[in-house]
């Protein structure tokens, strides 16, 4: 796969972009749920909450996205503290959706392809485990499909190298504080934002206008 890489360095940030939209494997293993259940939850972190959060609240299907910490041993974090990266903790996401919308694997494939899954405990130029790479399964379906999907995509050498994302089972999730919530929506002018954030926006449009909110 020829991938883009776009670096913008402005006050020691960097980010890294992929021209093109991978061709992912069909998935044929589909995450069973009841009927009845009117929403479905997944947990993920992949880098930087302020930006993988602006991507997930567009998708078509998705009702509520919350960013907070998860995977560690400190009980009520905060951000400060996650920051260090001795907590634990990932940032990640907490994402409620309508699985008659949009599936598992459909928000899967907006994982993998919103952020690196091959480069360990990193995101650009965020740097700790608590920007890991990593799915917090809530149930052995999820589990399994996951998995599946990170062996088809290592089998089909859709990335350059190794998928180093870790499949952790959920436990609890801490809401992070107010100011990290709808952070890009609510601070769009501000550096960090229109340099780092509104680009992986934009890509994400791009490659996945089926999926967008009308």
């Amino acid at each position: 796969m020829q991938k883009l890489f776009l670096f913008i360095s402005i006050a020691f940030i960097s980010i890294v972009s992929c021209a093109n939209k991978k061709k992912y494997p069909i998935m044929t293993e589909q995450l069973a749920h009841n009927e009845n259940t009117l929403t479905d939850t997944i947990t993920v972190g992949n880098g930087c909450f302020w930006c993988t959060e602006a991507i997930f609240q567009q998708v078509e299907g998705v009702l509520k996205v919350e960013s907070g910490y998860s995977g560690g041993e400190t009980i009520n974090p905060t951000y400060k503290e996650v920051c260090t990266g001795t907590t634990g903790h990932a940032e990640c996401l907490n994402i409620v959706y309508d699985p008659t919308k949009v599936s598992y694997d459909e928000l899967l494939e907006i994982f993998w392809e919103t952020h690196d899954p091959t480069t360990l405990n990193r995101q650009g130029a965020d740097e700790g485990t608590q920007y890991r790479s990593v799915i917090f399964y809530r149930n052995e379906m999820q589990k399994q499909v996951a998995a599946a999907y990170i062996k088809k995509l290592d089998s089909s050498h859709i990335f350059d190298a190794p998928i180093v994302t870790t499949l952790e089972p959920f436990s609890v999730f801490y809401k992070a504080e107010s100011y990290h919530q709808n952070y890009f929506n609510e601070n769009g002018e501000q550096p960090y934002c229109k340099i780092v954030i509104r680009p992986k926006v934009e890509k994400f449009r791009k490659l996945f206008k089926d999926k967008l909110k009308h």
